[in-house]
Order: structure tokens, then C-alpha cells, then sequence
């Protein structure tokens, strides 16, 4: 049968009685003469009764302690999300109101100013309580020894030493006997300030919070430096028991102790009788202004899915730490300051678009992912999922889920959309690399041999390709001649085939890259990899997020600009130091006549009435960019732009390939159903909400075509009359050559409207 820690036997009550004599003499208590022999005599017992002695390594400096971190929105102002392992607030003394300090000396140790770091008369009431008269254990430690044991038990949980955890904890005289001697070391290098600091920094005052910056927060929604004398006796209180005084756990408890503090506090001269008197007049339910402690992503609302997006990205980056374990140790308990670049206007009208085209609890199940980034810049404004964000064990698919399905696997998104006709500007990009007109009439066919697409790419590598390949129009069948800005007007397939014929497919391979292109899935993101690098990529067939298209989008409305998506701006840890964060590294990456010229083509002949995208003309007149795209008949996508924002949105079943035929969707019903049916309003509600909750400007003066890419005045009106050539099922004969181009040509105005074909 274990022994009872308050059982009395001569033994140990003389081990006791000799403990405390030594403890006066090391908390520099004057002791009578004739005791002395007898604490020297017990003092190697004593010494062997304890785990260490050595403190050398026990750190001190409040500023290590773990201390939350925090992601804030673009206007360096919004908290986005909090993490912690504990939730900590580190704060200087003069932070800290003078009637806090008061309270928690007048609670924990009154006589904290006049000893040297031993209370000799608590410690001796303490042990005739205890021991001799057989009541509640006390303690009668003083506030220094209560700094120590906190910095030793925080100092074992940051080693994961849990055996040093357990001697922090385990209520030994050893024990005692140890935070005395560092107490009374600690007196004499530190001042009371210094060890006052340290204590309102590391002791918990209530469930998840500690330090007494976070306390006011937490219950008062203030700082530590405005608490008035009811808020800091409330907070001093909870300490005695944090898990029962905290006043969001038990307020009549926490009223009880806040009064008895107010009591010590007039006792000690601190306060006037009158104003404790007024103090606990108040009752506490009408002083408490609880805010929410719930930490990461989780507690992050609508902004939960940029957060996951945040974290990843310093998951994954060796800026934060050699390993991914040291990475999510900073970020949970290296008190960083983690300035993001989501814009708040942007990530709501993102999330407010994708719930309005299809609502979360929408029968069809279809999700729709949405990302938004600025030109020439990296910067991700928002990402819009019609999911509620659970990262919780109970989550379990459906609605619910902390899938981020508009990033990169590798950023906690999935395989990614197949981009459908939205990746044809890629297509017209590469052309005008290989110095070629957007009006040269091309000869198309329904079918193309595979070895036709062969090429080698920037290293030398050869590529070849074996079969045929079998294409058609959204209509069926294909039309020839047919230049490529017609073919990008009707969103036609086979000419896409025919321009990548001439080109190479290594040229719209390494278009698509230095646009900012890459694969979604983990391990196969490079768009050489087998599993894309196919001639039907020219079409849309590969799988990429709808954030790295938004980029693509992004590098045509930046002049050719091309940056790494980024979505953190500045990081300080809490020294206030900078910690380098990933860099957009943008460079201009495409001719910017490319990029204008393609900008032409896609407000031109896509947006404008005839075009296929001309549903996705923004409010006011504003000049508009954009691309719709299907995928057979399970995704539907658009992309665009605007000078300064770029935006892309894919809808469909993230996990498989489900057909939309027949789909009843947010109460309509189709028999068929294309990209300008659903993923286009969903683009252009986003666009138009966030340019006007913004202010942001219509900028009419981009796409602006270069002449040399529009191949001359004859070369366009060959190209008009080419406008109406009936479809056909068959291949047709190669058109004639495209007379040359005159000298300085007007530029010319886009092809006549033809009949669009859905996408």
C-alpha cells in the first residue's frame, strides 16, 4: 500500500525540520549558532536527495519561452489564425499595468520585495500546516521558486526529457530543496523586476492561456498595461488552480477568488479599502469580454483554407528550419509574426462565389476551387472552396474537409483539373515564340500521327511519340484552313493539333513553364513528365490547380512577367528579427509583344460579343480577358484577367471524373452543361465583387497586339474571309501560302464573329 506523503514519523519529521534549517541558511536567514553544525551535517544527505544541482543549463531569458505565432492578412492588421503549443504572449514589465503586478505579488508572495528568493515564513508555516498539524498541503512557495519550477518544467518539455518533467513536478522535498538553491542564485543575478517579468510571462492563467498578456486578452479583450484593479485580481487568481478559477470554466469560483485577492491587495495597502469594496461590487459575468483561444487553421473561418495554404508553405521551406519538424516547432512556439498576402476583400468574395455557384450542401456534390492572385507580383489574394475546412479525425470527406483543392498537392491540395480549352493561350504563346502570326491560315485534320509532334527540348532530349492521335471539335468534325486566333475564337481542338505539329510539342512544353506551368500531383509536377507529356496536352489534358493557372493568367497580364506564387510577405520571429521568406523570383519570362498580343486575342475575339468566353465581359465597360474550358463533360473551368488581378476557377468532383450530363446544380438543370454555364459566372461574380469592393480602377490600355504577330492587313483579311468555312469531317487541302506581310501594317481589327462553340 503506497505510504501517505503526510504521514508523520520521528524520522521523517526530523529530516523535515533539518530540510528547512538548511533552507534558511541558503535563503539568507540569519540562524542561531548552535543549529549551525547540525545543517552542515544533513547538507551532503540533502545534496544526495536531489536529482541536480548543476543549473547551468537552465535558460532563463523570457524571451525564449514558447510563445504563440500569428498569420495576419495583407493590411498587416487582421489575425487570420494563432498557433501555439502554449499560448503565449511575451510582454516587458513596463507592459504590464503596476495594479497586475501588485495583484499577483499580494496573491502569490507579499513578501516577494523583502526576501531573497526564499519566503522563510511561509516555508515554516507551510511545513507546521503540512506536517505537523496535519492539514492541506501548502506549499509556501515564493514567487521566485514558482518562476523556477515553471522555467524547469517548460525547459523538460521543450527537450522531451520527460523524466527532468516528472522532478519538475514530483512533490519531493528534493524538489523543494532544488528550487530553492536556483531561487536564491536567481536573486542575486536578476533583479525583482526581471524575476516579476519572467513570472507574469510563464505562469498559466487559465485552459490554453498563458502569460498575463495573453490572460488579458483572453478574458477582457485589453492588454496587460489597461488592466484595472478587478481585471488583474481575476487574472492573478486563476493561478492557484487553473483548470477551476479560469472564469470561462467556473465564473463563481473565479468571482470568489478575484474578491480574495482584492482582500490581499487592500491588506497589503495596494488599494483602498473603498476600491476593493467598489471592485467586487461589480459582478464578474459583466466584466469578462471573452475572446476565442481556438488555434491553426481550424479557428480561421473562411480564411481556413488561405491559413493551411500559409502553413504549408513554411512546412516546406527550408527558410524556417532544416526539417519539417523544426519548421512546425517555430511556427507553433517561435513567437513569429507571419504577414501574409491575402487580401481580406479578395478571399471573401472568392469564398462567397464558389458557395453561391454551388452551395456546400449542394446534391450534385461538385466542388468548385477558385484562385486569385496579382499580376506581377506572386502575391495569392484568396483561394474560394464551396467546403467547410475540418481538419479534425471526425472529418470525414463530403463537406467537410482541410483538402485546399486550388493548390498543388505538394501544398495539401489534390491531383488537380484538367484545364480543358483554358490552356489554348499557352498554345497561342508558344506559336508566337517560334516567330509565327496568329493569322497564318493552318491546315487541320482529324487525325495526326503521333511521330508528327516529335522534338527535343532546351537539354538536348529527345522526345518521340508512337500511334496517332484521333481529334474533333466541341462540334465535331474540324475546319480548314483555320488560323490559330480563329481557332482560339471558337476554341477549336484540331487546330491546336496542327499548330503544335509545326512547332514541336517541346516548344508548348516549355511555353507552358516559363508562363509559370507545372503539374499538380506530387512527383509528376514537371510537364515533361510521362503522364502529360502527351500531344492531347495542347488541349487541356493534364492536371494542374487552379492556382497555377491563375498564375499562367497572372504572367499574361504582367507583360510577360512571370513569379512564383507566394503567400507570405514578411516574417519576424520574437526578437523582432526577419527571417527570410520564400521569394516570388519574378523575372520577365515572355517577349512582352507575346504577352500583349495574346491579351489582344483573348479580349478581342474571345471576350467580345461572338466570341466563346463573351460571357465573361466584366461590369462598367471594364476591357476583360479571359478563356472558358471543358473537359469532356465532367470539368468545367475560366480563366482571366485584368491588369491587376488574375483569376481561375475549376468545377467539377475533386477525387474522379463525374459527368455533368443531366446534373441538376444549385436548382438548374441541363442536358448538357459547359464551362460558361457554371464556372464562368462563378469567375466574373468574384471579378466584379472584388474590383468594387476594392476600388480598384478599369485599366482599358492593356492588349495592345504587336503587328508582327498579326502577320499584315492581307494576312488578316485572308483570315476574314476564312471566317465561315463549313465543318467537315475530312481533311481538307492545305490552304495556299499566306502572301507577306506589308511594310508597317495597320493593325488590323479582330476576325469577324463565327458561330462560338460552347465550352
Amino acid at each position: 500500500m503506497p505510504e501517505n506523503k503526510k504521514s508523520m514519523t520521528v524520522h521523517r519529521f526530523f529530516a523535515l525540520m533539518l530540510a528547512y534549517l538548511m533552507f534558511c541558511l541558503a535563503g539568507g536567514v540569519v540562524v542561531s549558532g548552535f543549529l549551525l553544525p547540525g545543517v552542515y551535517g544533513v547538507n551532503a544527505a540533502a545534496k544526495n536527495l536531489m536529482p541536480d544541482l548543476n543549473v547551468d543549463n537552465v535558460d532563463f531569458n523570457v524571451n525564449d519561452l514558447p510563445q504563440q505565432s500569428r498569420i495576419y492578412a495583407a493590411d498587416g492588421q487582421t489575425v487570420i489564425a494563432t498557433f501555439y503549443a502554449q499560448n503565449r504572449i511575451v510582454v516587458p514589465l513596463k507592459e504590464v499595468s503596476d495594479t497586475m503586478q501588485k495583484a499577483v505579488v499580494a496573491r502569490e508572495d507579499r513578501r516577494f520585495f523583502e526576501h531573497s528568493g526564499v519566503d522563510m515564513q511561509g516555508v515554516l508555516r507551510a511545513f507546521i500546516q503540512t506536517y505537523v498539524k496535519q492539514g492541506d498541503t501548502q506549499g509556501g512557495s515564493s514567487l521566485t521558486q514558482q518562476y523556477v519550477k515553471n522555467v524547469l518544467m517548460n525547459q523538460a518539455e521543450q527537450d522531451n526529457d520527460p523524466i527532468a518533467e516528472y522532478h519538475a513536478r514530483e512533490e519531493t522535498v528534493a524538489r523543494k530543496m532544488r528550487e530553492m538553491l536556483i531561487a536564491v542564485q536567481m536573486e542575486k543575478k536578476y533583479s525583482k523586476a526581471e524575476i516579476l517579468q519572467g513570472y507574469l510571462n510563464i505562469a498559466q492563467f487559465g485552459t490554453n492561456t498563458y502569460g498575463v498578456e495573453t490572460a488579458a486578452r483572453r478574458y477582457f479583450n485589453k492588454h496587460a498595461k489597461d488592466l484595472n484593479s478587478g481585471e488583474a485580481a481575476t487574472i492573478a487568481a486563476v493561478t492557484k488552480n487553473p483548470a477551476k478559477f479560469d472564469p470561462t470554466v467556473d465564473i463563481a469560483a473565479s468571482q470568489e477568488q478575484r474578491n480574495i485577492v482584492l482582500d490581499l491587495m487592500a491588506r497589503e495597502g495596494y488599494i483602498s479599502s473603498e476600491q476593493s469594496e467598489k471592485a467586487k461590487a461589480v459582478p464578474l459575468d459583466q466584466m469578462l469580454h471573452v475572446q476565442s483561444v481556438g488555434a491553426g487553421c481550424q479557428a480561421a473561418g473562411d480564411a481556413a483554407f488561405f491559413c493551411d495554404y500559409v502553413t504549408k508553405q513554411i512546412l516546406n521551406s527550408k527558410e524556417f528550419g532544416k526539417t519539417q519538424e523544426d519548421r512546425n516547432k517555430l511556427l507553433k512556439e517561435g513567437g513569429l509574426e507571419i504577414y501574409s498576402t491575402m487580401d481580406v476583400a479578395a478571399n471573401s468574395a472568392a469564398m462567397e462565389a464558389a458557395r453561391a455557384t454551388v452551395p456546400v450542401d449542394d446534391p450534385s456534390g461538385f466542388e468548385v476551387s477558385m484562385a486569385a492572385i496579382k499580376p506581377g507580383t506572386g502575391e495569392v489574394l484568396g483561394f474560394g472552396i464551396n467546403r467547410i475546412y475540418d481538419a479534425t479525425e471526425s472529418a470525414s470527406g463530403g463537406t467537410r474537409t482541410a483538402i485546399n483543392y486550388a493548390v498543388d498537392q505538394v501544398d495539401g491540395g489534390g491531383q488537380g483539373f484538367p484545364e480543358g480549352s483554358t490552356w489554348k493561350p499557352i498554345n497561342m504563346v508558344a506559336w508566337m515564340k517560334a516567330g509565327k502570326s496568329i493569322n497564318q491560315p493552318l491546315k487541320t485534320m482529324l487525325s495526326y500521327p503521333n511521330s508528327s509532334f516529335s522534338c527535343h527540348d532546351a537539354q538536348g532530349n529527345e522526345y518521340g511519340f508512337g500511334g496517332s492521335w484521333s481529334v474533333s471539335n466541341s462540334g465535331g468534325g474540324t475546319v480548314s484552313p483555320e488560323t490559330p486566333l480563329q481557332a482560339l475564337v471558337r476554341s477549336h481542338n484540331t487546330t491546336q493539333a496542327s499548330m503544335a505539329q509545326q512547332i514541336g510539342l517541346c516548344a508548348v512544353a516549355d511555353a507552358a513553364k516559363e508562363l509559370g506551368y507545372h503539374n499538380s500531383t506530387r512527383n509528376q509536377m514537371d510537364v515533361y513528365s510521362a503522364n502529360s507529356f502527351q500531344p492531347s496536352m495542347t488541349i487541356g489534358t493534364s492536371y494542374a490547380s487552379p492556382l497555377t493557372m491563375a498564375n499562367v493568367y497572372a504572367t499574361l497580364a504582367a507583360n510577360g512577367v512571370a513569379c512564383s506564387p507566394i503567400a507570405i510577405k514578411k516574417v519576424t520571429d520574437r526578437s523582432d528579427k526577419e527571417i527570410q521568406v520564400p521569394s516570388a523570383n519574378c523575372h520577365q519570362a515572355i517577349d512582352p509583344k507575346i504577352a500583349q498580343t495574346t491579351a489582344y486575342a483573348l479580349n478581342q475575339g474571345v471576350v467580345q460579343p461572338g466570341g466563346e468566353a463573351n460571357t465573361t465581359q466584366l461590369d462598367g465597360g471594364r476591357k476583360t480577358f479571359a478563356k472558358t474550358g471543358t473537359h469532356e463533360d465532367t470539368y468545367m473551368l475560366t480563366g482571366g484577367f485584368v491588369p491587376q488581378v488574375a483569376a481561375y476557377v475549376a468545377v467539377g468532383n475533386a477525387e474522379g471524373q463525374v459527368s455533368f450530363t443531366g446534373k441538376s446544380i444549385n436548382g438548374v438543370s441541363r442536358g448538357n452543361w459547359y464551362g460558361m454555364y457554371i464556372a464562368t459566372p462563378a469567375w466574373k461574380k468574384f471579378m466584379n465583387d472584388y474590383l468594387n469592393a476594392a476600388g480598384i480602377p478599369a485599366d482599358n490600355n492593356y492588349g495592345n497586339p504587336d503587328p508582327k504577330y498579326l502577320g499584315g492587313v492581307q494576312a488578316n483579311q485572308q483570315s476574314q474571309s476564312a471566317t465561315h468555312p463549313p465543318a467537315s469531317n475530312q481533311p481538307q487541302a492545305a490552304p495556299p501560302a499566306a502572301p507577306a506581310a506589308p511594310a508597317a501594317p495597320a493593325v488590323p481589327a479582330p476576325p469577324a464573329a463565327p458561330a462560338a462553340q460552347p465550352n
